[in-house]
């Protein structure tokens, strides 16, 4: 069960994805990411045992890095191709962090006995991640160094954050 489990946040989560950056990009259908995003956040709370530790988790996970997208197009480092925004992000990055936030739950937890791996892997895979989203038109990166020197610093130091200050309450 914890195997199918696994496998179904990390679907639900990349399917949030696709939705998000697909439909803004692609499709034309900008919403489509907060559709899919609060159906898998829904299920994804339904089936959780400890709702309030997701819940808390969720927040304390979402809420930097909602911050931290904001300063990041405030200072124009990048900036998202967006038809609906909610401030100077588009209104699906909020589901986008929360739906990110359900691989927190319990299967970047495995990084609590790896964590330097777990914080190398992080300052890699999250800018390819944004990286990626500018190759499928959803967001413009105006300096690539400047962006890449921010976003390595930020995952360093968000899996840093939740290795050793939120797994720890």
């Amino acid at each position: 069960m914890k195997k199918l489990k696994i496998f179904l946040t990390l679907t639900g989560y990349q399917l949030t994805w696709l939705a998000c950056v697909f439909g803004e990009s692609k499709l034309n259908m900008p919403m489509l990411g907060i559709y899919v995003g609060a159906l898998y956040l829904l299920l994804f709370l339904y089936y959780n045992k400890n709702k309030k530790n997701f819940i808390k988790l969720a927040l304390l996970i979402s809420i930097p890095g909602y911050f931290f997208d904001t300063l990041i197009v405030y200072f124009s480092i990048y900036e998202f191709k967006t038809q609906f925004k909610f401030g100077l992000l588009p209104i699906w990055m909020i589901f986008l962090w929360l739906s990110f936030s359900t691989l927190f739950d319990e299967i970047l937890v495995f990084f609590k006995k790896y964590k330097i791996i777990g914080i190398f892997l992080s300052g890699i895979l999250g800018p390819i991640t944004y990286y990626l989203g500018e190759s499928l038109g959803v967001i413009y990166i105006n300096s690539l160094t400047l962006f890449f020197i921010t976003m390595i610093i930020f995952w360093f130091l968000l899996m840093i954050y939740y290795l050793e200050f939120i797994l720890k309450n």
